[in-house]
Parts: C-alpha cells; structure tokens; sequence
C-alpha cells in the first residue's frame, strides 16, 4: 500500500497511523534538474557523459603523474593508450549487458532484434537507457588483461591498483546523474521519513538510493588510498576495492527499486555479494603468497620478486 493512504481500523474508523504519517515534513524536494548541461546549438552534452568524462579523467591524471608511471614503467603516451583500452572496455561491456538486462526484465527483445536499421541503432544507443556497472566492469577488467599482454613487465595487479585508487569517484558521480536523470529511484519509504523525495517517475515518497549509493562509494576512497599507501603485495588494492564495491553495493540495494528478484535477493546482490568472496579470497592469496616470497628469499631461494606473484 502506498505510504499515506487510509487504513481502515478493526471497528470500521480511519487509523490515525497513517495521518500522523502523512504529516512528516520531507527536508528535501526533487530539484528538477536538466539531464542536459549544455546545449550548443544541435549539440547536447548530458551530464551522464560529463560523469564519465570526470571519472576518467580523474583516474588518468592519477596514473599519468609521476610516481604512477614510474610504477606502471609507462610514458604518458602509455597511459593514454591504456584510457583507450578502458574506454572501448567500458562502452561495450557496459552497454552489452544494459541490453541484456533490458531483455531479462522486461522478457521483450523486439526493441533491439526487431527491424534493421532501428534495432541496431537502439543496441548501441547509449543515451537510451544508458549502460550497466557490471558489464562495465567486465569491459574494464577484459581491457586490463589484454593491455598487460603488450608490456612483458607489467600484470594485472599492478596496473590494477593504480586503476581503481580514484575510481570510486567516477561512479559516485554517475549515481548522482542517475540522480538527477529520475532514474533508478528507491523503494518507497516504509515508514516515511524525512529525508525521503517525491521523484516525477513514481508514486509516493521514496528512497533517494541514488545518493545512497553515491555516498558508500565516496567511502571507499579513504579505504583504497590507505591501503595503497601502505603499499601492499600486487593486487591487493585493485581487490580491496573490488570487495568494497561488492559490500556498499549490496548494501544500496536494501534502498532501490529493483527490476528483478530471486527470492531474498535482488539481481544487484547477486552479483555484487560474490564480488566481496571472490575479492577477499585473492586479498587473501596475495598476502599469503607474498610472504612465501619474502620467506624464501631471506633463505637465501628467491633473488628478486617475480611479476607472476601479481593477482
């Protein structure tokens, strides 16, 4: 039932639950904001793309400064390579499985096999729907292997890390977009509370999950740099993220209106809880491996670290 309706008591009368409900003053109203940016004349440049745009600046710039590519063993030139990589990574995976999703929920697959050209249009149209984090992901991580083949020295663990140190900012943004867009709104506030908004897409007040989410992930950040800083095993900062991301994503999902459930959980806790077994086991192996290296090279087995120890 909608937040605020009448009840009808046992006796017959109005419950004065709901109207003491409805009196909740709500500290916040949808700001209505234009999905555009700028316009410039028949061009428009949305804030979905100024988000990623951010976001891959900021973790360029990171991994372009100086200690980055003394690290990685790259020239600035190399860097941006590496961006190109991501890039293609990002848009395909990201929006390969936006439509594959599309088609699960919705159990309709006409809008992208349907007639040509239209339906080929409507499978790369990313400004119709957008793209999926997940399928981004997979691009991303997909993008790292195949990158690490072109330079004998560098592995996936190292180029990892310097990856997602400021990565958590990138995706905040798209959550605020997301925000700002009406889409991908919360549940309906059970009971209401303060803080909850009136979105235009849907009825009654709801969670504003977007922002939720946006906030668990600007939490990660102190959590990644510190453990970078501490300088770990290979590895080890690439998966800590991975496992935070799996924890705060799961965590947003308790507040989002989701499109697909599988008994208690919903399709983004499905992926996104064994990201943190999959990230902790291989935090896990790297330490564990790490100090059999250091072991054996006290002994006197080991004369310098190897790149395989890498995850």
């Amino acid at each position: 039932m909608v937040q605020g309706s009448p009840q009808a008591s046992p006796a017959g009368r109005p419950s004065r639950v709901p109207q003491a409900q409805t009196a909740v003053q709500h500290w916040f109203t949808y700001p209505n904001i234009d999905p555009v940016a700028v316009h410039l004349g028949p061009l428009a440049i949305h804030w979905y793309g100024l988000s990623y745009l951010v976001g891959f600046i900021a973790v360029g710039a990171w991994m372009a400064r100086p200690a980055g590519r003394r690290r990685l063993g790259l020239t600035f030139e190399g860097v941006q390579d590496f961006l190109v990589y991501a890039l293609i990574g990002v848009l395909v995976g990201g929006r390969t499985f936006f439509v594959i999703a599309d088609i699960v929920t919705k159990h309709d697959a006409s809008l992208y096999f349907g007639d040509i050209p239209r339906s080929l249009i409507n499978v790369v149209a990313v400004w119709n729907g957008g793209m999926g984090f997940f399928g981004g992901l997979i691009g991303v991580i997909i993008a790292i292997t195949l990158f690490v083949r072109k330079y004998p020295w560098l592995t996936f663990g190292v180029l990892g890390d310097e990856v997602v140190v400021l990565l958590p900012i990138g995706i905040a943004l798209t959550r605020i977009v997301n925000f700002i867009n009406d889409e991908l709104v919360g549940n309906l506030c059970v009971p209401d509370q303060p803080w909850c908004i009136k979105f235009p897409s849907a009825a009654g007040y709801r969670y504003p999950s977007q922002v939720f989410e946006a906030m668990l992930d600007i939490a990660v950040l102190p959590i990644v740099y510190v453990v970078y800083r501490r300088r770990p095993p290979d590895g080890v900062v690439a998966w800590t993220w991975f496992t935070c991301y799996g924890i705060t994503r799961s965590l947003a999902e308790m507040w989002r209106q989701t499109d697909l459930q599988l008994g208690p959980l919903t399709g983004g806790q499905l992926l996104a809880l064994p990201m943190i077994a999959i990230g902790s086991g291989l935090i896990v192996f790297a330490l564990r491996r790490n100090r059999h290296v250091d072991a054996g090279r006290a002994a006197g087995k080991l004369g310098r670290p190897k790149d395989s120890l890498a995850v």
